[in-house]
């Protein structure tokens, strides 16, 4: 590190960001005895490290020649991955909570279709005792097996299901059974009555799971959706769901942000809608991998999550 120096970094996200991340960061950076001053403002050339959330406050980065990294706030970045203009060494968020938000959400959403509680909550009278089955008759599919698919495949199957999980590269997993490739995914959606898609948008997974590939699914198998929205043909879903191939699907993520209030998502009886929640930055863990790597840029170490140009992840 340079303690002789004071490190300048621009924060640029939304008020709710800042509110919550200013103080836990500059903690953070202070514990690590680093001096640093965070401002919202700055000149881009003066700009030692920009920490920002891919929104519309900064769309030409080419000012910031002295900067030594941009780093994301959030996990996804393909809403900047292909500016041009942003030359710099670009790092997505790996964070311990939003990890364990990711498991909590799916795992939840899972049991509530494994159990069937829309049977019971939604039913206004009757006394229809039905037995589920067990979690290991039940077959799941994580589509994306990258930190926060990984963690959840390895949660639901400590809870026993059968638990099969597709990436596109070669993966293994303890307790799940893994799949890779074109024929891997045919392989793993094959039959499958839940499947938990948290796959990042490239021009490889945009509209993955379409006419075609819901059709291998078991009849009546349910989709829950926490990754990203263009993985999705929304057409074809609503096609699925109508014809009673697809029994339900929980959508957390979409192409257009928030949800249009006339989508048809919105109003079908068989989606569930939530708004982007699934796994929501948390600042108080957050705040600390982004000084981890402020502090590892100081001292010419190799940057934490890396993104790869040529991944789009």
């Amino acid at each position: 590190m340079s303690p002789d120096r004071t490190v300048q970094v621009l924060f640029s996200a939304p008020d709710v960001f800042y509110d919550s991340f200013f103080p836990v960061l500059t903690a953070a950076l202070a514990e690590a005895q680093l001096p640093t001053v965070i401002r919202r403002e700055m000149d881009p050339a003066e700009v030692d490290y920009l920490v920002f959330a891919p929104n519309d406050l900064i769309t030409d980065f080419s000012g910031f020649v002295r900067a030594r990294a941009a780093l994301s706030i959030w996990a996804g970045v393909d809403r900047v991955l292909r500016n041009p203009t942003l030359t710099l060494p670009l790092a997505r968020m790996v964070d311990p909570g939003q990890r364990e938000g990711m498991v909590e959400y799916v795992v939840a959403h899972v049991l509530r279709h494994h159990v069937g509680m829309d049977r019971y909550i939604l039913s206004s009278s009757g006394w229809n005792q039905v037995a589920p089955r067990l979690a290991r008759q039940r077959r799941v599919a994580v589509l994306g097996l990258g930190e926060l698919g990984g963690a959840c495949a390895r949660a639901l199957s400590s809870l026993n299901f059968d638990v099969h999980g597709w990436s596109r590269r070669p993966k293994t997993l303890d307790g799940v059974t893994c799949h890779a490739g074109a024929e891997g995914l045919e392989a793993v959606l094959a039959g499958t009555a839940i499947v938990v898609c948290l796959l990042p948008t490239t021009p490889q997974t945009e509209n993955l799971l379409n006419a075609e590939t819901l059709a291998r699914l078991a009849p009546g198998a349910v989709v829950i959706n926490p990754g990203r929205g263009a993985v999705i043909d929304d057409a074809a879903l609503i096609a699925a769901l109508d014809d009673g191939h697809l029994g339900h699907a929980t959508l957390d993520t979409f192409r257009i942000e928030p949800l249009p209030e006339d989508h048809p998502f919105r109003a079908h009886p068989k989606v569930t809608v939530s708004p982007h929640v699934a796994s929501l930055v948390r600042a108080e863990t957050a705040a600390r991998v982004i000084a981890e790597n402020i502090c590892r840029g100081e001292a010419g170490q190799p940057f934490l999550h890396l993104v790869s140009r040529r991944d789009g992840y």
